[in-house]
């Protein structure tokens, strides 16, 4: 019986892994042998490629539906330990990355050849472990194969111990990786991908999800700080930076640009469709499937007016309903398609993208009467709307893991938990001048002036939901910063356009029809189960699944879940 182990078999392994001719044409696959392997720095690699995509997925689409972002919804008794959701365990991954780490020094491979193989594969360990932990506390640390011999009743290590050993991996993949990957091997793990992660670990250590009794006074927030200062700081010296504009860190003909740290790369014909344009576009111009990263009402309502001040209170641009889509921030007509928005998909010249019942194509509008669950919005962040329909699935958008704006603002949280305000404001402002908002009179970008550390808080929590629409970044922002109260009971809404009297409907087939044209109710989702989210306090630690602890009575469940007592923080 096994626990946490599992049999490699290298001949089938190899296999899967040899789809490069190159490698092909050096050697009879059925005559390798696995410790020839660890003598060849191709196999090698070959090995190592075959494991970053079960490390690394692509867009992140619908993550935002567990929280105040997306069409979604989390009914209550969503999570059990009896079911799959929200549960990760990634021990078969962690074993094939120590067979590399305990095999590869037995060969004879250069240390040239060796040393960037084995940073990128300690690299990975942590970040399967990082992921691991902020869903469930603690778990087995496995550094090495096991084998059916060994002792695989093993128990879970404390938080601490697991954070400890994130970072240790990631100090040895710092030491032996280039700095940074360029050219034919974007997309590889370097020292930038090292230190960029190394500041996301360290802010999450620090935050309230993991020192409940302590949000903001504990002793982590001092080296969260110290890492992103020094990730903001190297990164720079090594050329990232902002990026001139903020469509064009996804624009296909901007790949690789100074923002992108870390990027799961999309090309043709290999790997394409990672941002699932299939499923993100208005299905009339699309196929397959629908619904993807549809926004709420809500999130719309969190961008703010052009000079940076929030809808309602700007002292320059009158906000009304009907007349919503005007003079907001400019991330949002970057990252959202609405009602009468100018949206050519499809090669088409002029096309407007409409949601009102009788104007809008039947599968794309919003409300009564609507085939798919809608919300009035649709994705264009990462998208392509130059392909065709037949060939949506041709997106080569990137996956962009780590950009220099979340270093920016991983620094700014920091810094403002450790008494520097106005370090974490200038980072706000470069956020704020890059979106194209205007600085106003006070040069502040609708930022107020003298913000207490309270205050200056929630102003980074509200700018990471606006800049990191999309990205997968919310719901665990909720977690991290124990915010769940603000989901919980949570009714989500669209916004349902009807053409105005007077209005001709046949010119929406002409795409004449303009927003104006329109008005615009709030209106609760339809098709979204109960619509009533529930998001526990539970739910800043999941549980491990069933099936685990019942295969290892050792691992002991957490608190909150089946009478569980393992603390998943770091208080202890």
């Amino acid at each position: 019986m096994k626990k946490i182990s599992y049999t490699v078999c290298f001949l089938a392994f190899l296999i899967s892994l040899l789809g490069c001719k190159r490698i092909l044409d050096i050697e009879n696959v059925s005559a390798f042998d696995p410790n020839k392997v660890w003598n060849d720095a191709q196999l090698a690699q070959a090995y190592l490629n075959n494991i970053y995509p079960n490390v690394f997925g692509g867009w992140p689409v619908n993550n935002g539906g567990n929280a105040d972002e997306l069409f979604g919804n989390l009914g209550v008794d969503a999570v059990t330990p009896n079911n799959t959701t929200f549960k990760r365990w990634p021990y078969a991954t962690v074993r094939n990355i120590n067979v590399l780490l305990s095999e590869i020094d037995k060969g004879g491979i250069s240390a040239t050849a060796k040393d960037p193989i084995k940073g990128q594969a300690y690299f990975m360990r942590a970040f399967l472990y990082f992921n691991t932990v902020i869903y469930h506390g603690g778990v087995p640390i496995i550094d090495k194969p096991q084998n059916i011999n060994d002792d695989l009743m093993v128990k879970r290590n404390s938080t601490k111990e697991c954070f400890d050993f994130i970072e240790s991996d990631l100090q040895k993949a710092s030491v032996l990786l280039p700095d940074r990957f360029t050219g034919d091997h974007r997309g590889k793990i370097d020292k930038a991908t090292v230190i960029a992660f190394l500041g996301r670990v360290l802010l999450y250590k620090a935050s309230p999800q993991f020192h409940p009794a302590n949000p903001y006074g504990n002793t982590d927030w001092i080296r969260a700080y110290e890492a992103n200062q020094q990730a903001k700081d190297q990164l720079t010296a090594l050329g990232y930076d902002l990026n001139q504009d903020y469509a064009g860190i996804w624009d296909k003909n901007n790949k690789g640009n100074k923002e992108a740290i870390f990027s799961i790369v999309y090309k043709k014909p290999n790997k394409i469709n990672g941002r699932q344009e299939d499923n993100c576009r208005p299905l009339s111009e699309s196929k397959n499937s629908t619904g993807g990263d549809q926004p709420i009402w809500e999130m719309i309502q969190t961008y703010p007016m052009k000079d940076g001040f929030e809808p309602g209170f700007s002292p320059t641009y009158t906000y009304n309903l009907q007349t919503y889509w005007t003079n907001r921030d400019p991330r949002f007509y970057a990252s959202v398609i609405y009602n009468g928005a100018t949206y050519e998909l499809s090669g088409k010249t002029g096309r407007k993208q409409y949601t009102a019942a009788g104007i809008a194509h039947q599968d794309d509008m919003f409300g009564p009467g609507q085939n798919y669950p809608r919300t009035g919005f649709y994705p264009l962040k990462g998208m392509d709307p130059a392909l065709a329909q037949t060939n949506v699935t041709n997106n080569e958008t990137d996956w962009i893991e780590l950009r220099y704006a979340e270093v920016l603002l991983n620094f700014a949280e920091a810094a403002n938990e450790t008494g520097k305000t106005n370090e974490a404001l200038d980072m706000l402002l470069r956020l704020r001048k890059r979106a194209g908002i205007e600085p106003g009179a006070n040069n502040l970008y609708g930022i107020g002036a003298g913000l207490s550390k309270d205050d200056m808080r929630k102003a980074i929590y509200r700018e990471r939901r606006i800049e990191f629409i999309f990205e997968g970044k919310r719901f665990d922002d909720l977690r991290r910063t124990r915010r769940l109260n603000e989901t919980d009971g949570m009714r989500k809404n669209g916004l349902l356009a009807t053409l105005k009297d007077g209005r001709n409907p046949t010119d929406g087939g002409a795409y004449l029809l303009k927003p104006e044209d329109f008005t615009y109710k709030i209106l609760p989702l339809l098709g979204n189960g109960t619509n009533v989210m529930s998001t526990p306090n539970a739910y800043y630690f999941f549980p491990i699944n069933k099936i685990e602890i019942d295969k290892n009575p050792n691992l002991i469940q957490n608190v909150g879940w089946d009478g569980g007592t393992f603390n998943p923080t770091l208080e202890y």
